[in-house]
C-alpha cells in the first residue's frame, strides 16, 4: 500500500516566498557590491534549504525520523557550495570570497527557518546578516584604508 504524503501547497507557497525575500534581501547587498555569488545564488539556496526542511517535516510523524540530519546536510551541503566562491585574491596569499561564502550558508539558514515557519525569527535574523554585511564592510575599507596608509 502506498504511503500518504501530504504537504499543504498554501503553507508552502508562504514559506517560499519568505525564503526568496530573505535570501532576495541578502543577496541583494552581494550583488550591489559586485560578488560573484548575488541574488539568484542567495534566492536559490534559501528557497532550495526551505524546500527540504518541508519536504522533510512530511515524515516527521514517521519512526526513524529524525529532522536534525536534514539540517546537518543542507549545512554540510552548502558548505561545499560556499567554497566554491573562495578564490586567491591577485596573488596575494589572501583570499576573497569568505563573507560571500558566509552569506550563502546564511541564506541557507534563512530557508531552514522559513521552512519551519519561523517567520519572526527569520526577519529579525536576515536583518542581522545585512547590517553585518553593510556595516562591518564599511568597518573593514576604513581598516583597510588606515593599514595601507601605513604602509607608505
Amino acid at each position: 500500500m502506498p504511503i500518504e504524503l501530504e504537504l499543504d501547497v498554501l503553507l508552502f507557497l508562504k514559506n517560499g516566498l519568505a525564503a526568496i525575500l530573505a535570501g532576495f534581501l541578502m543577496g541583494l547587498e552581494r550583488q550591489l557590491k559586485g560578488k560573484h555569488a548575488g541574488l539568484k545564488t542567495n534566492v536559490l539556496v534559501a528557497l532550495g534549504a526551505n524546500v527540504f526542511i518541508m519536504a522533510s517535516l512530511v515524515f516527521a510523524d514517521f519512526s526513524g525520523t529524525d529532522l536534525t540530519r536534514v539540517l546537518g546536510q543542507i549545512i554540510v551541503g552548502v558548505g561545499f557550495l560556499g567554497a566554491g566562491v573562495i578564490l586567491p585574491k591577485n596573488g596575494e596569499d589572501k583570499v576573497a570570497g569568505l563573507a560571500t561564502a558566509a552569506t550563502i550558508w546564511c541564506s541557507a539558514a534563512a530557508g531552514c527557518l522559513a521552512g519551519l515557519g519561523l517567520y519572526a525569527v527569520l526577519g529579525v535574523f536576515t536583518c542581522m546578516v545585512v547590517l553585518v554585511n553593510l556595516v562591518f564592510g564599511l568597518l573593514n575599507r576604513k581598516i583597510d584604508k588606515k593599514k595601507s596608509a601605513h604602509k607608505e
